[in-house]
């Protein structure tokens, strides 16, 4: 399973800018409102669109961050997530706009995770059903070279 996490921003280029400065940190990935960096933190604008959250309950400390997973195998994954009894779902599994099929849930101590399907695993999805490689990167909002990249992951 790999590790990310996600930081919230209200400005995408003021904390790219921020972050790139201070810390030397390279990014790896640009989707617009979401950039990753090679040390795994990422920066995502527009939080309460992406997690589900209702605006006005994001908080300057509280619900404005999570732990971001990829699980190579996420069905394996939701099964032993679901034998739990100590965790409290945010919302089960959903598919995202792009394709990638998710679940959060917080931690004992309420953080909120999000564990996701691989990516390599969407774009192999995609192609399974026939679906093109323009039309993937369509569907997912990035460039058929994007698409190309990260089938070679």
């Amino acid at each position: 399973m790999k590790y990310n996490y996600v930081f919230a921003v209200k400005d995408i280029n003021l904390a790219r800018k921020f972050y790139e400065e201070l810390f030397g940190l390279i990014v790896i990935d640009d989707f617009g409102r979401n950039i990753a960096f090679d040390s795994g933190l990422s920066l995502q604008q527009d939080f309460d669109w992406l997690t589900g959250i209702p605006k006005n309950e994001m908080k300057d400390k509280e619900n404005n961050c999570e732990i971001y997973f990829e699980a190579e195998n996420f069905d394996e994954f939701l099964c032993q997530l679901k034998a739990r009894n100590d965790i409290i779902l945010l919302h089960d599994v959903m598919e995202h706009p792009w394709g990638q099929r998710g679940i959060r849930f917080y931690d004992l101590d309420n953080h909120l995770i999000e564990v996701g399907e691989e990516m390599k695993a969407v774009v192999g999805r995609f192609q399974e059903e026939g679906v093109s490689t323009k039309e993937i990167a369509e569907k997912m909002d990035i460039t058929e070279d994007d698409v190309q990249r990260i089938l070679r992951k």
